[in-house]
């Protein structure tokens, strides 16, 4: 959402997703799995068979008609993932990468491969729910984490029950991940990792839960606040609120070049800084132009940028959609097809674009 009068910030996409592992301890009803089929539900299925309802209580979001040809394995903290890091930092010139799951805190290796990570290069981010931050993040601060997105779904404990699997709508235990996350923030603060939280408005009735994040949680957590595209206008006009109500100021716009993120910076009475995130319509010309989701309502996230996974063979994927896992290639395939190409050529194009623009 561009507003006149506040400076235009352009960058391009130099970020990497990679997904550390599948476990996670929450059953989110919306959670898309970047893109790859709930492991433990779908082990014993057949690829073009995977389900969405298993005994996990898990969902992704997508699985039932992205094409999937793989179930996700953990990553190892062995020279294989520096490696391939290695190899797409090389080929698409990233300096990003960002560790994601399932929920990375669980993986017992989080604090090594961010070591890894750090030692190929990168700057190391993480998106997690703060299920075991409390216990990992010292460690994963000393290895060079910069970093983290917390994703929260719920302020109090029955909101976060209400967006869960109805076998695990329990307040008590939904609280203990509340719990869980306030402690892996407090961990960010203590050992200065940049701590921000994503919260998504549905309407005006989610207002209050924006708030109380605000009013609870330290000025050292950077809130984003994300539309949902699947109510439209009422959740923009209610993210609009909440910041009118705060007494919002906008004083830049960032539009990352090549992928369809972008965001709003508003400044806060208090200082605080909090972000309109919005989705821009991003295409990737050849491999977007003749998809059966390539039109304004069934395309969620448009071209989000490169995403990194390991199979169960052990062989490195690599996705540009999880809408479209059948994308996905091998790593040394993808590093010699026309796909690379065309993303580097998108974001060049665009940055010059989107560049002479704020210029102009």
């Amino acid at each position: 959402m561009h507003i006149p009068g506040i400076p235009v910030h352009v960058e391009k996409d130099t970020t990497l997703r990679a997904k550390i592992h599948d476990p996670c301890g929450l059953t989110c009803t919306f959670c898309h799995n970047e893109g790859t089929p709930v492991a433990p539900d779908n082990r014993h299925r057949t690829i073009g068979d995977f389900t969405t309802n298993g005994a996990s209580g898990r969902v992704s979001i997508y699985a039932a008609t992205n094409g999937a040809t793989f179930l996700p394995a953990a990553i190892p903290n062995d020279e294989g993932f520096g490696e391939a890091l290695t190899a797409l930092r090389d080929a698409l010139d990233l300096t990003e990468v960002h560790l994601t799951g399932g929920e990375p805190t669980l993986h017992p290796r989080v604090a090594q491969l961010t070591k890894i990570a750090v030692d190929s290069g990168f700057r190391v981010g993480m998106t997690s729910n703060g299920e075991r931050g409390g216990q990992v993040l010292p460690a994963c601060a000393a290895a060079g984490l910069d970093r983290v997105n917390f994703s929260i779904f719920g302020t109090t404990a029955d909101e976060l029950a209400q967006v869960q699997h109805a076998r695990y709508r329990v307040p008590a235990r939904a609280q203990r991940k509340i719990d869980a996350l306030k402690r892996s923030i407090a961990m960010c603060e203590k050992y200065k990792i940049k701590a921000s939280a994503n919260i998504v408005v549905v309407d005006h009735t989610h207002g209050p839960r924006v708030h109380r994040l605000m009013d609870e949680y330290s000025p050292h957590l950077t809130i984003r606040l994300l539309n949902s595209l699947d109510h439209g206008t009422a959740s923009i006009a209610a993210i609009e609120r909440v910041l009118a109500e705060r007494g919002a100021v906008p004083e830049a716009h960032y539009v990352t070049a090549g992928v369809s993120g972008a965001r709003t910076a508003y400044r806060l009475p208090d200082g605080r800084r909090v972000f309109f995130k919005q989705i821009r319509p991003v295409r990737l010309p050849e491999t977007c132009g003749g998809c059966r989701f390539n039109n304004g309502t069934d395309c969620q996230e448009g071209f989000y940028g490169v995403r990194l996974y390991r199979d169960r063979d052990g062989l490195y994927q690599v996705g540009v959609c999880i809408q479209r896992m059948d994308l996905c290639l091998p790593l040394e395939e993808f590093l010699t097809s026309p796909l690379l190409a065309e993303i580097r050529d998108l974001r060049e194009a665009e940055y010059r674009r989107l560049t002479n623009r704020a210029a102009g």
